[in-house]
């Protein structure tokens, strides 16, 4: 056991997760999940993130996206919280364009049903160097698809439902290496279960009382998957935890 205590102040908030070493996933992709709790474990306050972040872990959740080759996000969460276009400020874009890739990483959203509203920023204002991509199952219903692909990029991975390995391969053949899985719970929950997630960034907010909804929904037999900390900040009484996935637990 060991007593934690206050440190002293780092300059730039991004540094540590920028220095992370994300070149070896366990498989297709390098997956960090990231995520907002509060004391209890809720992940969210009448249905939606936003009310649960604080001002700080907002500001994170918003500069984390300069590591990721693409964003993904489940269907119920873009239509929660309206999510829209990528946004970084100027240093960061000119670091990633410095680095090789884009300035603003593409969204992928899951979605089985399509059921997605097609005139969202996210949708319509997509750049050209990072157009938004929907990942459906074989199943879908044809007619939705062709929708969607008037839309955005149609990725087909799975067949009755999006299968995460299958889902990551197709990301992975697009040059996409690392993933910034931004949640549903079940979205989450379901890389968990296979084996695909590399490293869960998760901030715990100084509130209790939200949505009886974990972080994670773990399908059935998903089984028990460890993780090891690796750092451990705070700011505003808020913590921020990086996780990654355990040494036994990789291949």
């Amino acid at each position: 056991m060991k007593h934690l205590e206050f440190g002293t102040d780092i300059e730039d908030p991004m540094a540590p997760y920028l220095a992370v070493d994300r070149s070896q996933p366990r498989h297709e992709c390098w997956v960090t999940g990231h995520m907002v709790a509060g004391l209890d474990g809720t992940a969210a306050i009448d249905g939606k993130v936003g009310a649960l972040s604080t001002e700080v872990d907002q500001k994170l959740f918003r500069q984390m996206r300069q590591i990721a080759d693409v964003v993904l996000v489940g269907a119920e969460t873009v239509r929660r919280e309206g999510y829209g276009l990528v946004r970084l400020s100027d240093e960061a874009k000119a670091q990633r364009e410095a680095d090789g890739k884009p300035p603003t990483p593409p969204v992928a959203v899951v979605s089985g049903s399509l059921e997605l509203n097609w005139n969202l920023k996210l949708f319509k204002d997509a750049p050209d160097h990072a157009p938004t991509m929907t990942i459906t199952a074989a199943s879908a219903d044809p007619d939705k698809v062709a929708e969607a692909k008037q839309h955005a990029t149609v990725i087909t991975a799975g067949e009755e439902r999006v299968d995460p390995a299958a889902a990551l391969q197709a990301l992975a053949d697009r040059g996409h290496r690392v993933v910034l899985c931004e949640g549903g719970p079940t979205l989450l929950g379901e890389f968990v279960a296979a084996e695909r997630l590399d490293e869960l960034c998760l901030s715990i907010a100084p509130v209790m009382g939200g949505d009886n909804l974990p972080v994670g929904v773990m399908p059935d037999g998903g089984g028990v998957h460890n993780f090891e900390l690796k750092s451990v900040m705070g700011e505003e009484h808020t913590l921020f935890l990086r996780y990654e996935a355990a040494q036994e637990d990789r291949p």
